[in-house]
């Protein structure tokens, strides 16, 4: 520590030299004695008590709700944080469940509030759900997230081959419930558990083996299949803009550790660093269990076939009553909603066990506000609607004590394009009555041209592009944001982004239909066949179904000629024959693909035209494909990234196009 020097000797003032002599042997001795003696004021003063309580209890008044919290031991000896939200006054009142690794603190106390609706207005609350019916929320920190004990393990999955362990999500919300209805005496002993992404994965682990107090789940826009079609690939190609994601929610208990960014532009920072594994090696994300297993499993093995959801579910029987939500326009997990669906519903022999909403929303937008999409105007306010017209009586007829009835469709859906309601008896349907879905081929053509009616000798056999990994097409207008919501982020609207960009490049094949004369309405899968050809050994294809709207719209002038995607998706060639085992392609040999898109419920409206978008990139959402086969993608070199040629063929025998869940009868 710095000091002050020694102040400057004085001079003795005349007269004064007598006096000090006699007093400095006195001063001397009493210095000494007091070096040796201990005073009561030499003593170690005892500190300041402190300010804060021993213990933080709520107020005694002003709240309109109890917060308590509890750490639930679960059958292994492991405790979960959890987070039990009373309303004041409750008796006989049914308890709503949400499990997550996304901090239940934090997502009980959006708002620090006296109210119980401001405290939840945020993420995963369908808070006038829970305000107005007066239900008692819990939230719980899955193990080994935020206050809970225990590993964490993503989307740990079943006790089984993959997990070794005698818990899993279902073992653990099982235990949850049993205390919850033993222990919170305000409860009616009934319980529905109900999240959205992630927590929706977690909302349909306890259909395995469930407790006899869970009488009601909803999975919204469900983690189902991670390699399929939700957050980690898709076909096969992997969404390298979720390794941010996947190194903050794994390598810390509360995700403290952050990405470290490098570009503005994340097209930039992915071009340069190459591969996705490559990046991965520079962020040192193999210090994280979950990416080690990633760069492991580039394939559909068992790692991944083992732990999908709607397999799983497929051989439960099914008891809870089950509403399942969907996003048409799903930026994230557009593939398990529907695949859940698929999966429980032919079980359902009374039509009345497993329910389907499908709104026209982003990730997760049905809790939020619903009157539009980026550019799209819905004319209601489509989120409230559903959870006053499906989600609260849905929860009140099972859950509350002489519950009202529900008078729930088995199917609830939107129709984009008309902007209204459908309640129908199953998915997909077509129409409330009176229609049938027919697969309908709508032609690739020569010209750029699309059509009901297929090729003919007269046309050209095929359109090419060169297809650069060196200048891949991006999936959005750059520069392109990270992954993320509010402020500045626009990432939940990608999938509604105005696709005119993309389609004047010379490495995309656009295709569209004259003028239409009467509606045509789509409500199923439409699929993809492609005949093509690369001169490489890999290929990626992505195919697009776009909304081509009038070239002016008098009501909202920036819709004019608005390309909107109403289904899109990549398949990644090399697992062409098998998507267990990748095998390269033959060189300029037109060989035939196939793969589903996701589900749309639309009407294409009198003076729109259909268009199709082909091209072999979508970056920097997906990983670039090299074009030259190697055996894992995660470590293709910089000299595997080669262009190619790639050919779409549209003539008799070999004909490309896209399969359409057509409506017709209406």
């Amino acid at each position: 520590m710095w000091q002050s020097p020694d102040p400057a000797p004085r001079r003795p003032r005349a007269g004064a030299g007598s006096l000090q002599a006699m007093t400095t042997p006195i001063l001397a001795a009493l210095l000494v004695a007091l070096a040796f003696a201990t005073p009561a004021a030499a003593q170690t003063p005892s500190p300041l008590p402190s300010e804060r309580p021993d213990s933080l209890r709520p107020p005694p008044d002003g709240y309109d709700y109890a917060r308590r919290i509890a750490m639930i031991p679960m059958r292994d000896g492991v405790r979960l944080h959890t987070v039990i939200l009373v309303p004041k006054g409750a008796s006989h009142a049914p308890i709503l469940l949400t499990r997550t690794p996304y901090d239940a603190d934090a997502l009980s106390a959006n708002t620090t509030s006296t109210h119980l609706g401001a405290s939840l207005y945020g993420y995963d609350n369908a808070t006038d759900v829970v305000v107005e019916g007066g239900y008692i929320r819990v939230i719980q920190d899955v193990r080994g997230k935020y206050g809970s004990e225990g590993d964490y393990v993503m989307n740990r999955p079943l006790h089984g081959p993959l997990n070794p362990t005698p818990v899993d999500h279902s073992t653990d919300t099982y235990d949850t419930i049993d205390w919850l209805v033993k222990h919170v005496s305000e409860s009616n002993g009934k319980v529905g558990i109900l999240g959205i992404s992630y927590d929706g994965f977690l909302a349909a682990m306890p259909l395995v083996h469930p407790h006899p107090a869970l009488k009601v789940a909803v999975p919204m826009n469900p983690m189902v299949d991670g390699w399929m079609g939700d957050d980690w690939f898709h076909n096969g190609a992997f969404r390298q803009q979720n390794m941010p994601y996947i190194w903050e929610q794994v390598v810390t208990r509360d995700n403290s550790a952050k990405w470290a960014t490098s570009h503005y532009d994340d097209y930039d920072m992915f071009m340069q660093a190459g591969s996705a594994g490559e990046l991965g090696r520079r962020r040192g994300m193999e210090q994280s269990g979950f990416w080690r297993k990633i760069l492991a499993h580039p394939a559909y093995d068992a790692f991944w076939r083992q732990q999908a959801v709607d397999s799983i579910l497929a051989r439960q029987p099914l008891t809870v009553p089950t509403l399942i939500v969907h996003g048409l326009w799903d930026q994230e997990d557009i593939y398990g909603a529907q695949a859940l669906y698929r999966a429980l519903e032919p079980k359902d022999t009374g039509n009345d066990k497993v329910f389907l909403v499908m709104g026209p929303w982003y990730h997760g937008q049905q809790i939020d506000e619903g009157s539009s999409l980026g550019a799209l105007r819905f004319e209601s306010n489509t989120a409230l609607w559903f959870r006053r017209h499906v989600l609260r009586p849905f929860l009140d007829h099972y859950l509350k004590d002489d519950p009202p009835p529900a008078n729930v469709a088995p199917v609830t859906a939107f129709v984009t394009g008309a902007n209204t309601w459908e309640r129908l008896d199953r998915w997909p349907q077509g129409c409330e009555r009176g229609c049938t879905v027919t697969p309908t081929p709508l032609h690739l053509l020569s010209g750029g041209r699309l059509g009901f009616t297929g090729p003919t000798p007269r046309d050209s056999a095929f359109d090419e592009y060169i297809s650069d990994p060196a200048k891949p097409v991006p999936f959005r207008r750059r520069p392109i944001q990270p992954v993320g919501y509010g402020g500045e982020f626009t990432w939940e609207y990608w999938l509604v982004d105005d696709q005119r960009e993309q389609s004047g490049r010379p490495d995309v094949l656009t295709f569209t239909s004259d003028v239409l004369t009467a509606p045509v309405k789509i409500s199923g899968q439409p699929v993809a066949h492609l005949v093509a050809s690369t001169s490489g050994t890999d290929a990626d294809w992505v195919v697009k179904l776009i909304d081509l709207y009038p070239d002016e719209v008098a009501e909202q002038k920036e819709m004019g000629g608005y390309q909107l995607m109403v289904a899109a998706d990549i398949f990644r060639g090399r697992y062409r024959h098998s998507l267990q085992t990748p095998t390269p392609l033959k060189p300029n040999e037109p060989l035939p693909y196939q793969f589903k898109l996701p589900a749309a419920n639309h009407v294409f409206l009198p003076g729109h035209r259909i268009m199709v978008q082909v091209q072999s990139s979508w970056f920097p959402l997906y990983d670039r494909n090299p074009q030259t086969f190697v055996p894992n993608i995660f470590w293709a070199k910089p000299g595997d990234y080669r262009k190619a040629t790639q050919r779409v063929f549209h003539a008799p025998g070999r004909e490309s196009f896209v399969e359409l869940p057509l409506v017709a009868g209406r």
